[in-house]
């Protein structure tokens, strides 16, 4: 059920017409009646009977307006929960890399969400970047700067990358590289210069951490992803001259809203102390 269509019900039931209900709500008078015939076949149910002019409840309506009416409290006292809650209030979509959330964000998350207990984080972990046209995200934190795009970007800093092999290896090393899409980025252009061919092609960064791990194996990691494996014995690590830049991505109408400012703050941070590590 729709909620404002719930609401139109109880509209007419307190107005006795359409015409009143349609003053009420502010919508067009044939929508009303479009709505509750909508309603009433999908219940099998008759709403209203036309009894001096008016639009009189059914049985039947009486019992779905005690659910509306119960519905009514509720959706007053959603409204009412920012109120109790210090701090600003909201639900953010952050849309990114599963390394970053995972690696980045995630560790420093509780305190953040702690801190801020009106606030609602939902990560959308991809490889694919989201249509912010569309809205499925309020903000991004993507790896290549966008071209263009009908929203805010600033530059939240850079990544340290890493290149490793290892020490010891029968034969030549499995080389992991990016697909070919992604052949701008830093880590891309510095495999090319070693003259191997890839044998394991992939977007997933854990892969690469876990081909790399088995001392089979060579790729490059973002710092993120490989602090326990700078201290690998069994591994040659080369910090490559070229970092990845990082990028925020927001939503034009969110610029201002309290709640995105402070998350975009706790995000600029993650991406700060990661650089200080």
């Amino acid at each position: 059920m729709n909620w404002d269509d719930l609401r139109i019900i109880a509209a007419v039931r307190d107005e006795g017409t359409y015409a009143g209900a349609s003053a009420r709500l502010r919508i067009d008078e044939t929508t009303v009646g479009r709505r509750l015939s909508r309603i009433e076949r999908a219940l099998g149910l008759r709403l209203f009977e036309a009894a001096d002019g008016l639009r009189k409840p059914t049985r039947q309506c009486e019992a779905v307006l005690a659910h509306v009416q119960a519905m009514a409290v509720h959706a007053a006292e959603i409204g009412r929960i920012s109120e109790s809650l210090p701090g600003p209030v909201g639900r953010l979509r952050i849309a990114t890399t599963n390394a970053v959330a995972e690696e980045v964000l995630a560790p420093r998350a509780s305190d953040f969400l702690r801190a801020n207990p009106g606030l609602t984080l939902q990560f959308l972990t991809s490889s694919e970047n989201v249509k912010f046209s569309r809205w499925e995200a309020d903000l991004a934190i993507r790896l290549r700067k966008p071209d263009k795009g009908d929203f805010s970007i600033s530059r939240l800093g850079d990544i340290r990358i890493y290149y490793f092999e290892p020490v010891a290896t029968e034969g030549e090393p499995v080389l992991c590289a990016y697909p070919d899409e992604l052949g701008a980025i830093p880590e891309m252009q510095f495999l090319r210069t070693k003259k191997i061919r890839p044998r394991c092609v992939t977007d997933n960064v854990r892969v690469i951490r876990t081909l790399i791990h088995s001392h089979q194996a060579a790729g490059v990691l973002p710092e993120h992803s490989c602090t326990d494996l700078l201290g690998d014995r069994r591994l040659r690590a080369t910090l490559l001259p070229k970092r990845r830049d990082v990028w925020l991505l927001v939503q034009n109408h969110l610029k201002r809203d309290a709640a995105t400012r402070v998350t975009i703050d706790w995000v600029r941070t993650c991406f700060s102390e990661l650089a200080r590590g």
